[in-house]
């Protein structure tokens, strides 16, 4: 499907420079997001891609802490937003519209088109090689079919969601899962109100990942501890420049 590119300049809430667009598609909704480039080229260099969460967009936190410490490290982050979110807000732009869209039987299918299009369009014109992704909650739900359909993911953190009954796309989640087979850090906050710990639990069994680590926080939903942020810096940043950072080594044997 032929699709059309418009960039803006713009900051992120942390006032860092980014770079926004809106795709173009004939007879499909509009993809819109940022992207953070490193003084450096990026030719050649892992693409971090991050998904955020339900009530959040593009930028919601930590997405743009991450992706300042990434560009920082000489690698480009591209952040994409929900389908009903940030630049493309449909009613509050939040969960309450979130919920009606995610109960759509093509929802994570269209996320993931949405997904390949914008990665499509930035390797093409920035010569990217490879994929990591960052995304928890909502960032989850339609990440964990992305990096399943991907032989370019080297590395993911996930989490902050699971499988439960009458909650949409089960079956679809665990098969996507048991197709993921990059490492991955899976967090869960231990008591979460949104999502059960047996469903969290389910999800992680299902990774087929040799590497897979699961960090469980105490806390509701979005209390995740500010030392996960920093994990998951470490650990995407270890594996996408293959080293073993000591940061790891002692978050994991603790």
């Amino acid at each position: 499907m032929p699709a059309d590119i418009q960039w803006t300049d713009a900051k992120d809430t942390r006032d860092n420079a980014t770079k926004e667009f809106r795709i173009r598609r004939d007879g499909m909704r509009d993809i819109t997001g940022a992207l953070w480039l490193p003084d450096a080229p990026v030719e050649g260099k892992t693409l971090i891609c991050c998904g955020h969460g339900a009530s959040g967009n593009r930028y919601q936190a930590p997405i743009s802490d991450l992706a300042e410490r990434f560009v920082g490290a000489n690698l480009p982050v591209l952040s994409l937003d929900g389908p009903v979110h940030g630049l493309r807000q449909v009613g509050d732009g939040g969960r309450t519209a979130f919920f009606p869209e995610y109960q759509r039987d093509n929802s994570l299918i269209d996320m993931t088109d949405d997904w390949t299009c914008a990665i499509e369009q930035i390797q093409s014109e920035f010569a990217i090689a490879k994929l990591a992704y960052f995304g928890l909650s909502m960032g989850s739900l339609f990440g964990l079919p992305l990096v399943a359909s991907r032989g370019d993911v080297t590395v993911a953190v996930l989490g902050l969601m699971g499988v439960q009954q009458n909650f949409p796309h089960g079956e679809t989640l665990l098969k996507a899962a048991a197709d993921i087979k990059c490492p991955i850090l899976f967090l869960m906050q231990l008591e979460d109100e949104l999502f059960n710990r047996e469903g969290c639990l389910q999800i992680f069994d299902a990774f087929a990942s040799k590497d897979k680590r699961l960090h469980g926080n105490p806390g509701l939903h979005p209390e995740v501890p500010s030392e996960e942020i920093d994990c998951t810096f470490d650990f995407l940043l270890a594996h996408i420049n293959g080293t073993k950072t000591k940061s790891i080594v002692n978050i994991i044997s603790d």
